[in-house]
């Protein structure tokens, strides 16, 4: 197997989940939409976006949340949730992606993606606008934490995963976290585990542009 990443959110995402199953597998980093790129990767992927997992016989499977259940599956893991939590699990992950992920993803694309690939200035418009969501999605995440651990209760599933997947470009989104006692204690115990707080380690994966100064 061998899975096509890079730094960004949703690939580092899917680098994290493949780590923490202890998945044997093949890391390469990969750059798509660089040129004289796109011919190699059409066929992996019509997008051109990662991650793309190339599986059994060479078949390949992208988008973040299926490669994770498939590598889950793969694994004998119930961190994809199989039995009568699953339900619950994908209503976090799909809140997660319509909600308070979307405003991490908005203040983030203003104060770090943007700067960082020179699209153009931050519009402090749609930071105020992101955070406004954020507080909105953060009170509700809040509350629903404030009982239990992860968001399934006494064990980690891939929801958690994918509720934090901006979290760790939070030096650029600059969202303020530590206002919610709750989910930052939550991030806090995802941060504990190495294959989420460090999926790069010894695999060769050059860092972001930076933010300019």
């Amino acid at each position: 197997m061998k899975l096509y990443f890079s730094r960004n959110p949703n690939p580092r995402l899917a680098v994290a989940v493949a780590r923490f199953l202890k998945t044997d597998i093949v890391f390469e980093f990969a750059e798509p939409m660089a040129p004289g790129q796109a011919e190699r990767y059409l066929p992996l992927n019509p997008n051109l976006l990662l991650p793309i997992l190339e599986h059994t016989g060479h078949r390949t499977l992208w988008e973040t949340d299926a490669i994770a259940c498939w590598l889950s599956r793969n694994a004998g893991s119930n961190f994809w949730r199989t039995d009568d939590d699953e339900p619950e699990m994908i209503r976090w992950i799909s809140w997660a992606k319509e909600n308070f992920m979307k405003a991490c993803d908005a203040v983030h694309w203003e104060r770090g993606t943007k700067l960082r690939y020179g699209v153009g200035p931050c519009d402090e418009r749609m930071v105020e606008e992101g955070l406004s969501q954020f507080h909105k999605t953060a009170a509700i995440l809040e509350s629903e934490l404030s009982d239990r651990p992860w968001l399934l209760g006494e064990t980690i599933s891939f929801a958690d995963f994918r509720m934090a997947a901006f979290l760790p470009f939070n030096d650029a989104a600059r969202l303020p976290i530590h206002e919610y006692r709750s989910i930052g204690e939550w991030y806090e115990r995802l941060n504990q585990i190495e294959a989420w707080r460090d999926p790069f380690r010894g695999l060769n994966a050059p860092h972001l542009p930076p933010l300019p100064v």
